[in-house]
């Protein structure tokens, strides 16, 4: 368990890094700012991957009966690692917390169900790319983050470290919206991660 838990902390660091990176382009410049984020994006995944942490929408597609107590484990360690990256936006020159801001305002804006939907199509993409990564081919996964972000799909984990980038003042004023469109984003990325197993009716990944 110590191991899964540090092993989860790595992952939402990596991912905090790589959204850390998304934004900080964003914010350097408005034009291309957000292509060549999605596309650094790609950092936090390999990283997931290279190292073989565990990052929860790289893990949901693959568990198996009784294992939904070890996913949540993972997802705290993420979250909690994701609060460690966090931390940089406080020290930044640049208006890393503004950018963050700027999503979670979108966030609120779509509504939960509407970004839980947006979550599925998330899932599905992590779920395959880490499938194609896993066994040595990694073009799926060049592909697949920066094609999840242009398309506006929600990521628990890439969300979770920009909701913690936020100032605090206005993640009290709306703690119960974002909870509920965050519940919303989680749900939607493990039906999204399980896309795949439903529609072919597979217990597992072959």
């Amino acid at each position: 368990m110590t191991k899964l838990i540090r092993s989860s902390i790595l992952a939402g660091i990596a991912i905090g890094f790589a959204g850390f990176g998304f934004l900080a382009s964003g914010v350097q410049s408005e034009a291309y700012g957000p292509v060549v984020g999605a596309i650094l994006f790609c950092f936090g995944l390999l990283t997931v991957v290279g190292y073989k942490l565990s990052l929860y929408t790289g893990t949901a597609g693959f568990i198996r009966k009784g294992e939904v107590g070890m996913l949540c484990v993972v997802l705290l360690g993420n979250i909690f690692g994701c609060l460690c990256a966090a931390m940089l936006s406080r020290v930044s020159p640049m208006d890393i917390q503004g950018a963050a801001q700027n999503i979670l305002e979108l966030r609120l804006k779509t509504g939960a169900w509407r970004c839980g939907l947006l979550g599925i199509g998330c899932g599905f993409m992590m779920t395959t790319s880490v499938k194609f990564a896993r066994e040595n081919n990694y073009l799926p996964l060049l592909f697949a983050v920066p094609l999840f972000i242009v398309c506006g799909f929600t990521h628990c984990v890439a969300d979770a470290f920009y909701y913690l980038c936020i100032p605090v003042a206005f993640l009290k004023a709306h703690a119960w919206q974002i909870l509920g469109v965050y519940v919303c984003i989680v749900l939607g990325n493990l039906i999204g991660c399980n896309l795949y197993r439903i529609v072919l009716h597979r217990e597992q990944y072959d």
